[in-house]
């Protein structure tokens, strides 16, 4: 087993999961064979290392745009999905497309209900390298500029910020009022990356779902994952 570590990244892929580290952890054998392989392997093992993302989803309109990231990030084999919904994500989900919530939620490898402020995400303790909240609702917007985290998404925001760490909302709403535009302004100020839904006609879309599925390898690129965005050529 520790020789394929060293001659098949494929089967290194395979190994090094979350479950796999932990099953090596059961026994001491198997264990000191881990250490082993953490010491003598480290290059391999920084390569193979599992990113852990937490998406959330508001009730504005685009649930189509999270669902296809959710998708995107499942066949991922070294990304680890976190997902949080509000109960207006429910009700958009339920309009919007042809999903049931909890299939939306076996998309992701953890589903934290909304609910929980104490739940993983509230602390700044536990890892994770960025957060998406797609869509994002004005609602969602005004209580994470604001800090007034009465839900667990809403503290999650307010942990990824405090922490530094990456978050990436996708505001969707039109026209913007003088009060939408200062809140987006003033979390961009924060470092807060704000990404809307835009159109880019260039590509020549011939259905929404070509435009849906660009914009979500767009979104994949912002957060420093590998992708297949459709990038400007030159004219």
């Amino acid at each position: 087993i520790a020789q394929a570590f060293w001659t098949k990244e494929l089967a290194a892929r395979q190994f090094l999961t979350v479950p796999f580290r932990l099953l090596l952890r059961r026994n001491l054998l198997e264990q000191s064979l881990w250490m082993s392989i953490k010491k003598n392997g480290r290059i391999l093992f920084e390569q193979m290392k599992t990113k852990r993302i937490l998406v959330g989803i508001s009730g504005a309109s685009g649930a189509p745009i999270a669902i296809q990231l959710l998708k995107r990030l499942k066949k991922m084999e070294t990304v680890e999905t976190h997902l949080l919904l509000t109960r207006g994500a429910e009700l958009t989900i339920s309009q919007e497309t042809a999903y049931s919530v909890e299939q939306v939620k076996s998309l992701a490898d953890v589903c934290y209900d909304i609910g929980e402020i104490g739940q993983c995400p509230a602390s700044g303790s536990f890892p994770m390298d960025a957060m998406i909240v797609v869509p994002c609702s004005m609602k969602t917007v005004a209580g994470i500029v604001s800090g007034y985290s009465d839900n667990l998404l809403l503290r999650a925001a307010d942990v990824t910020i405090k922490e530094a760490r990456p978050l990436i909302l996708v505001p969707r709403e039109s026209p913007l009022s003088p009060i939408h535009l200062r809140n987006l302004q003033e979390l961009s100020a924060m470092g807060v990356r704000i990404v809307p839904p835009m159109i880019s006609f260039y590509q020549n879309y011939t259905t929404i779902e070509e435009w849906t599925n660009n914009f979500v390898e767009r979104l994949l690129e912002v957060v420093g994952l590998k992708n297949e965005m459709k990038s400007w050529s030159g004219m």
